[in-house]
């Protein structure tokens, strides 16, 4: 009888879930996330289901591991401070595929060097200069990104930048070809960066993780889920975080469809920074063929085709400024509820609210506190920031009480983009303590941050909202209604060719919205989904029946939906895919790609033999490194020819091979 523990760390609740025989859920448990220590919260909920279950830690057979952190750290904009090798290129090619902005003003050299499309040298790389770049650059840099021309036609050039590097700075190294197969510098350089950004805080979640298994008694092998559903070993995670973004949706995808067994519906997940939106068909999620988007950042990465949006119960409350009426917004960021603040101090907490009430007039930070991530790394910072951090120390601010200039702003900013800060304020879920919905936090706290809030003036010079309860079910209504657009973008998006526009216009068109509303004149409009939608997270059946209702769907909100993606992430099968190509450079040679460099061959049946067989050596080794067993393979070759001179002539090949099977898990 096999006992295996599933665990997903999210942004703000860590659950666990233990599964007998991959049929039956026997015990589910929650903890909040515990972002300076995740052992913490990790540790919190396993025990939970081991006591729940009256299970020993030692039954466990397996364990796997889901997370959104990497997805919510790119869609906050967070991560560790790195440097980009960029190898061939111009520097021009910096402002492609948002590379700037993906670097976010962190260091980056354009180096000579790199290959031509069929892998030969193009120009020496110039490694003095990287000697040179990385004597003054690499202090504060946590982890360096390598992206060469054509590298996926020959790595040379990155191989020898990382062997440098790792010489000089002992900092992990990223290579863009160890990421993907496919051309396109600038967006496998993208690519690299995230990676490199994510690698110190996946390492620290997964080495944590461990650690606390190994404290609870539990020997089993853990795993990691990727972002397209499949497992992975801790040790493939650590050296590829970026595999991980979408891995907790990901692993809500399968959960959603052991759960419900259902064959096609829109999957939507609600955590506390995000909302993710996914399609089954047919039984299956499908693969984004353009890569994993998160956020404002196309990857390379093969993750479970999604929108990803910045909307959860922690999504920070906007007022918006346009118009008389005014209203309100939710999102991108995640604050820290008030009422959860409030249950960790609540003595700072509730004497600023009161101070605040009392007051004759509202106060740009009233409600709003601050507290810093005792334990988190805190390198590359500029004097601002460091006298900022220092003023915060370990304990939970009032917000006004730190900010003593405009400047000061900026600088906050770049602290919680870093991890280093989280803010406090207004969220969803400080709206649902309000309205009874939820009690988990201190009520209290959320009905004075609410009182505050709705005090606050719009265009019109009136109140936003004439007491808390009111303006609670103005923002249980917004998330609905961004909800509802989320969702009906995502359906736009599986049908866009058939209409013509880009999705997030035709949900926001006006003859959908009026659809919604059922208008009735000489025209009938309704807008309707035409398949159900399974609503997970933990504050699914809060928010979703309403949602269900504006879509006139059925919303299926499965008895385990709180912990769907701790019950994927065990669920799930060890997949690894390789791909790999063959040009014809020239008439009676064929070429094939490889690590080692390109290899020539006079036939084409001998070139792509040789790739698939190299392909699948490699696939069946990450998949045994990843302690999968009974691997099946499967190959996929895309043949492209060309009708010249009234014969078929061979240009360009493709192949794919996937290597799969259940992971082992450790015998009684």
């Amino acid at each position: 009888m096999a006992l295996l523990l599933g665990v997903d760390t999210g942004g703000t609740y860590t659950d666990a879930v233990l599964i007998r025989d991959e049929k039956e859920v026997i015990a589910s448990a929650k903890s909040l996330t515990t972002r300076a220590d995740l052992a913490i919260g990790v540790g919190g909920a396993i025990r939970a289901v081991l006591d729940q279950s009256g299970c020993a830690a030692a039954e466990v057979s397996m364990a796997a591991l889901s997370t959104t952190l990497a997805t919510n750290a790119l869609v906050e904009g967070q991560g560790g401070r790195v440097a980009l090798i960029y190898i061939g290129f111009a520097p021009e090619d910096l402002d492609r595929h948002g590379l700037k902005d993906a670097l976010k003003g962190d260091p980056a050299l354009v180096l000579a060097g790199g290959h031509n499309h069929a892998g030969g040298e193009a120009t020496p790389l110039d490694t003095e200069a990287l000697r040179a770049f990385l004597e003054t650059e690499a202090a504060g840099v946590s982890g360096f990104a390598v992206a060469s021309l054509f590298a996926t036609r020959n790595p040379a050039h990155e191989q020898e930048a990382a062997r440098i590097i790792t010489e000089m700075t002992q900092a992990p190294v990223t290579c863009s070809h160890q990421l993907s197969a496919k051309l396109n510098g600038p967006k496998r350089a993208v690519t690299a960066v995230l990676n490199a950004r994510l690698i110190g805080m996946i390492d620290r979640l997964i080495g944590r993780a461990q650690d606390t298994l190994v404290e609870l008694g539990i020997t089993a092998p853990m795993m990691v889920v990727r972002g397209d559903g499949a497992l992975m070993s801790a040790e493939q995670a650590r050296e590829r975080p970026i595999e991980t973004i979408l891995s907790g949706p990901a692993a809500s995808i399968v959960g959603a469809r052991w759960m419900t067994g259902a064959e096609n519906a829109l999957v939507s997940d609600i955590g506390g920074t995000t909302t993710d939106v996914a399609l089954i068909k047919d039984g299956k999620p499908a693969i984004d063929p353009a890569g994993a988007r998160v956020g404002e950042f196309r990857t390379m990465v093969e993750a479970v085709a999604m929108r990803t949006t910045g909307l959860g119960g922690d999504s920070q409350v906007h007022i918006q400024s346009s118009g008389l009426q005014g209203g309100l917004s939710l999102g991108p960021r995640r604050v820290v509820p008030v009422s959860l603040i409030a249950s960790e101090a609540p003595e700072v907490v509730h004497a600023a609210l009161d101070k605040a009430l009392n007051a004759p007039v509202v106060g740009e930070h009233d409600g709003k506190f601050v507290r810093a991530m005792v334990g988190m790394p805190a390198v590359g910072l500029g004097e601002r920031e460091h006298m900022l951090l220092g003023r915060i120390g370990t304990e939970v601010h009032p917000l006004g009480s730190i900010l003593r200039t405009r400047m000061e702003h900026g600088a906050l900013s770049r602290l919680v983009d870093r991890g280093l800060v989280q803010v406090s304020g207004v969220t969803p879920s400080d709206a649902s303590h309000v309205l009874g919905r939820v009690e988990a936090w201190d009520k209290e706290a959320a009905e004075k941050a609410l009182t505050l809030f709705a005090r606050r003036r719009v265009g019109s010079g009136d109140t936003l909202a004439k007491d808390p309860y009111v303006l609670a079910q103005m923002i249980v209504d917004q998330l609905t209604e961004q909800t509802t657009l989320t969702l009906l973008e995502s359906a736009f998006a599986e049908e866009a060719d058939d209409f013509g526009l880009p999705p997030a216009e035709l949900a926001r068109h006006v003859l959908t919205l009026r659809g919604l509303n059922g208008h009735r004149g000489i025209l009938a409009i309704d807008t309707a989904m035409s398949i159900d939608v399974v609503g997970l997270g933990a504050s699914a059946s809060s928010y979703y029946p309403a949602v269900g209702e504006r879509l006139k769907c059925r919303m299926l909100l499965p008895q385990h939906a709180g912990v769907a993606n701790a019950i994927g992430a065990v669920v799930g099968r060890v997949t690894m895919r390789k791909s790999g190509s063959v040009t014809s450079p020239a008439e009676g040679k064929f070429r094939v790609y490889l690590e080692a460099g390109p290899e020539d061959f006079s036939s084409s049946e001998e070139a792509l033999s040789m790739l698939e067989t190299a392909l699948e050596a490699e696939a069946r080794r990450e998949a045994e490194a990843a302690g999968a067993e009974d691997i099946h393979i499967h190959v996929e070759r895309d043949i492209r020819t060309a009708e010249v001179e009234a014969r078929e002539v061979f240009v360009e090949a493709t192949l794919t091979v996937e290597a799969s099977g259940r992971p082992r898990v450790a015998e009684d």
